[in-house]
């Protein structure tokens, strides 16, 4: 059996779950499920980040200690794995013992391999974005994310990582893979940041003045710094550094990442590999943003889109639905209440769900409630499957969502064209026609197990099928059905609303 590792960056807790992690965690959930789909061992790795100086920060003018801080948001995060039907196996705090070792031994072999020196230096430092910042990449002397934030003057005595050292071997690490990073443009986008030079960045900050960090060996007086620190959880969680159990089954494996993340992801946290002798990543997919209703989104506009609130008002499977088939998974999308609810009507309500209703009510109606004898493809699925495995293979979770979209539509269409309740009055046999509808159904009820799974399994079980059985790419063939099999006319999945 193949084994497959699937991780989304780790949230910072300094706020609730938004809309842009959902996605995130939402197609990372796709791709875990997916792959169970073709039979393989899946980890799933998904976590907090909880150190750094916005978390001290936050928890000192709530005169909170940061721990207690950190729980709160932490159990919101892990909160996702119900509302959204996740099947996380991993659930990393970068405050569990376990990573905080990991992450001070990751420091070690990086020491052991010459890369962290100590010096003083000056900075310009956004707490917004944890991250230091150059002249050229603020905007009227603002950091352009963070605009509201006043940068941090950081004049202090640090370790260094020598990320210079890896300037060479990353550029032939992504020349040898040009699918490292997806899509294209991204890998474009870190290859000429690299190119540019890497400068080698402060990897700890002194203790006094910020202590919530993991403590750096043999120098109580610093800490690391927070990406130091959270990149190693990607290890960690397979129980690195011990090298054989899961790690040695299972790493390197797929990081899902925001845009935000480029930099970090892709040419930070691969330096820091190379540097402590652990295999890079092996594939790395970026997404973009969300708006909302074409405005970014901010607290102070008070247009945060809560996934919490999406779920109560639409139902979880809705909402993995929108996120996976409306937003664009290469390029930032908008979240608009309006065509949510429009995607609800047409591709939900009167679209596949309506495609289900309809069919199973027909079968119950014309052929007994059972299923009849097989009948030849007269929807092509070879090609629907080639497209929506192609698409997956890609990441374009949006192409996949499309393709199940015109199978259903082709569907719904025949049975306009052919009017079976029009042929059965005329005395004409039906059931060849039902059992190619039937066997469509089935088919655009696996390929969305990973989309909508509750709302397909109950599809396949109004077919006969137990969606634990179902394995690609063997169920994708045409056939699958068993004539005499019970059909049972489901209630609507997707209720109409007003």
């Amino acid at each position: 059996m193949p084994n497959y590792y699937i991780t989304t960056t780790l949230p910072y807790v300094n706020s609730d779950p938004h809309i842009g992690f959902a996605l995130e965690i939402v197609q990372a959930d796709f791709l875990a499920r997916y792959r169970r789909l073709l039979g393989d061992s899946v980890v799933f790795n998904t976590g907090t980040d909880e150190h750094g100086m916005k978390i001290w920060n936050n928890a000192k003018e709530l005169g909170m200690d940061p721990k207690s801080y950190c729980d709160g948001y932490a159990a919101k995060f892990d909160g996702l794995k119900q509302a959204l039907d996740l099947t996380y196996t991993h659930f990393i705090r970068t405050t569990d013992v376990h990573h905080i070792e990991a992450a001070q031994a990751f420091w070690k072999k990086c020491a052991e391999a010459g890369d962290i020196y100590k010096k003083t230096y000056s900075v310009k430092y956004c707490v917004g974005c944890e991250l230091e910042k150059t002249d050229s990449e603020l905007v009227e002397g603002k950091c352009p994310v963070h605009p509201n934030m006043t940068l941090e003057l950081i004049e202090e005595e640090n370790y260094f990582f020598c990320w210079s050292n890896y300037q060479k071997a990353l550029l032939d690490h992504y020349a040898a893979h040009p699918d490292f990073v997806v899509p294209d443009h991204r890998l474009t986008e870190i290859r000429n940041f690299v190119e540019g030079g890497l400068q080698d960045f402060s990897i700890s900050r002194l203790a006094t003045k910020m202590p919530w960090g993991v403590p750096v060996p043999g120098d109580e007086t610093q800490v690391m710094y927070v990406w130091f620190d959270a990149l190693v959880n990607y290890i960690s969680t397979l129980g690195w550094p011990k090298t054989g159990g899961l790690f040695g089954d299972f790493w390197p494996g797929i990081q899902v990442a925001g845009k935000d993340n480029l930099r970090q992801q892709s040419a930070m946290w691969q330096g820091m590999l190379l540097s402590a002798g652990i295999p890079l990543s092996k594939q790395i997919f970026i997404h973009g943003f969300i708006t909302a209703e074409g405005q970014k989104m901010s607290k102070s506009l008070g247009n945060v889109v809560n996934p919490y609130d999406l779920v109560a008002s639409h139902g979880t499977d809705a909402t993995r639905y929108y996120l996976l088939g409306v937003i664009p998974s290469y390029q930032d999308g908008d979240y608009s209440a309006k065509v949510f609810a429009e995607t609800y009507a047409s591709k939900l309500a009167n679209g596949v769900g309506n495609l289900a209703a309809r069919v199973t009510m027909m079968a119950t109606k014309f052929c007994d409630g059972k299923v009849p004898a097989v009948a030849e493809d007269r929807f092509d699925t070879p090609t629907f499957w080639k497209t929506y495995h192609d698409a997956i293979a890609r990441y374009r979770f949006d192409d996949a969502v499309r393709a199940i979209e015109e199978l259903s539509a082709a569907c719904n269409q025949a049975i306009d064209v052919e009017a079976p309740w029009k042929k059965v009055k005329e005395g004409i046999d039906v059931t060849p026609f039902l059992y190619q509808l039937l066997e469509a159904v089935r088919i655009i009820a696996t390929a969305l197990l990973p989309v909508m799974p509750e709302s397909a399994a109950k599809i396949l079980a109004d077919l006969s099928v137990d969606a634990a059985t179902v394995r690609l790419p063997d169920d994708g063939g045409w056939g699958k059905l068993v004539p005499g099999a019970t059909i049972v006319k489901g209630d609507p999945l997707f209720p109409r609303k007003e």
